[in-house]
């Protein structure tokens, strides 16, 4: 399949919304991640993403609106729920926050994996919501790699993935928050959050004026009501191992490995390794987790491309804000395989 790379512009939009309402697929910026999109009220759409991807059908998708009147057909939300969807909504959206809800018979079980639920997100990047409007559906799209590989936040790591597989990506530049939103389950209280990402823990506390539950795990035989719970995700090719320690003792312990391998690492720590001949990456420094969640994915795809027979990467084990998610995809992408020093 040929696939047509488009600079976003109001001409491009209007060309990727046809391929929506084809029913094909079409890689889209948001603020987030690169998502792949496709009509989220179309189960034949829907099921080609997960063949693209090659993403379990147990793994649900994220429905993304244009605005919240694309909403209320989706969900059946008792006063309560809408409530609190309000006071989320007028903080968060649009923005990197999902919320799940009660869903309608409207949606397609392929979306919710059968469950009762649906994730919904409005997200802040102009050209996605114009996309939306422009193609008239909610539109689904989780990230636009190929299942369990980091997530793309470039066109170029869009494109290493996709090309020959999608008729069509628009290019909209590199992503500003560089995870995926959080999910917060609505139908619990207090809230639970399903996933960690571009909205902090203490921002939703601080918005409705109550705790919420950190991130959950699905328990043997649930049905997830949100991607990101269960499966190994954001893994490069190349083994990874996460340091969490000073620099000076990461470098002390690298000193004593043997083999070839690099290091993702915090910007003050990078002289330290580079003084050793260690190939590094800085993806931010350790107290700023914004920079590290906007960098990880692309630090990541970047040291798979360097060849080496393990890769390494230091992991501040703070969880506030942003953190929270940069904690939760480097977890994800080594498998757990952590060590402290």
């Amino acid at each position: 399949m040929h696939t047509k790379i488009l600079k976003l512009s109001s001409t491009a939009i209007q060309e990727a919304a046809e391929v929506i309402r084809r029913g094909e697929l079409c890689a889209m910026p948001t603020e987030t991640v690169y998502g792949l999109a496709a009509d989220g009220l179309n189960p034949a759409a829907a099921k080609e993403i997960f063949r693209v991807k090659g993403r379990p059908q147990d793994n649900p998708l994220i429905l993304h609106i244009a605005n919240l009147e694309m909403l209320y057909p989706l969900v059946v939300m008792t006063p309560e729920m809408e409530g609190v969807m309000m006071e989320l909504a007028d903080v968060f959206w649009p923005g990197p926050l999902t919320m799940v809800l009660p869903r309608s018979s409207l949606v397609p079980d392929i979306i919710t994996a059968g469950g009762p639920t649906v994730a919904i997100r409005m997200p802040a990047h102009p050209g996605a919501r114009a996309l939306i409007e422009a193609a008239g559906t909610p539109i689904a799209a989780p990230s636009a790699n190929l299942s369990g590989r980091p997530s793309p936040t470039t066109l170029r790591d869009c494109a290493d993935d996709l090309t020959g597989l999608v008729p069509m990506i628009l290019d909209g530049g590199d992503c500003d928050v560089g995870v995926e939103s959080t999910v917060a389950d609505l139908t619990h209280f207090p809230l639970d959050i399903l996933r960690a990402g571009g909205v902090g823990k203490e921002d939703l506390e601080e918005a409705l004026g109550y705790p919420v539950c950190d991130v959950s795990a699905p328990k043997t035989g649930e049905i997830l009501r949100s991607p990101g719970m269960k499966y190994k995700h954001y893994a490069p090719s190349t083994p990874l191992t996460a340091l969490l320690g000073s620099g000076e003792d990461s470098a002390a312990w690298l000193d004593k490995q043997s083999g070839e391998f690099a290091v993702i690492c915090f910007d003050e720590s990078a002289p330290l390794f580079a003084a050793k001949g260690i190939p590094v990456i800085p993806y931010g420094r350790e107290s700023d987790s914004v920079t590290q969640a906007r960098k990880v994915f692309t630090s990541l795809r970047e040291a798979d491309r360097l060849g080496v027979e393990r890769l390494y990467i230091q992991l501040s084990p703070s969880k506030t804000g942003r953190g929270a998610a940069v904690f939760n995809r480097v977890f994800r992408a080594c498998g757990g395989d952590m060590i402290t020093l």
